[in-house]
């Protein structure tokens, strides 16, 4: 499995912006599907947006779509979640995930986690 560590998470008043980075340990980074998830509390976990091993197919929430940007560099292990016009219900713990099925974007597909990065959006 691949370790993940997330950061970036933090305090913005709506309207802002935050950028979410990802590092895996691992030498096979490339061939995993990515994912940003978040959980608010008394929520499920919800898929905020993923991204396919090459970077060429991205899916996002209809939540999120036109504001957050997913991205990844394989050269250097990392997933990021780029967060514009953050909207206070936007605030949970974000975490970082790592599947090896193709083309699944359901929290059962990821089999490997990060620990999670509180981003609050305040009015």
């Amino acid at each position: 499995q691949v370790q993940l560590v997330e950061s970036g998470g933090g305090l913005v008043q709506a309207g802002g912006s935050l950028r979410l980075s990802c590092a895996a340990s691992g030498r096979t980074f490339s061939t995993y599907t990515m994912g940003w998830f978040r959980q608010a509390p008394g929520k499920e976990r919800e898929i905020v947006a993923a991204i396919n091993f090459s970077g060429g197919i991205t899916y996002y929430a209809d939540s999120v779509k036109g504001r957050f940007t997913i991205s990844r560099d394989n050269a250097k292990n990392t997933v990021y979640l780029q967060m514009n016009s953050l909207k206070p219900e936007d605030t949970a713990v974000y975490y970082c995930a790592a599947s090896n099925l193709y083309g699944r974007w359901d929290v059962g597909s990821f089999a490997s986690w990060g620990q999670g990065t509180q981003v609050t959006v305040s009015s």
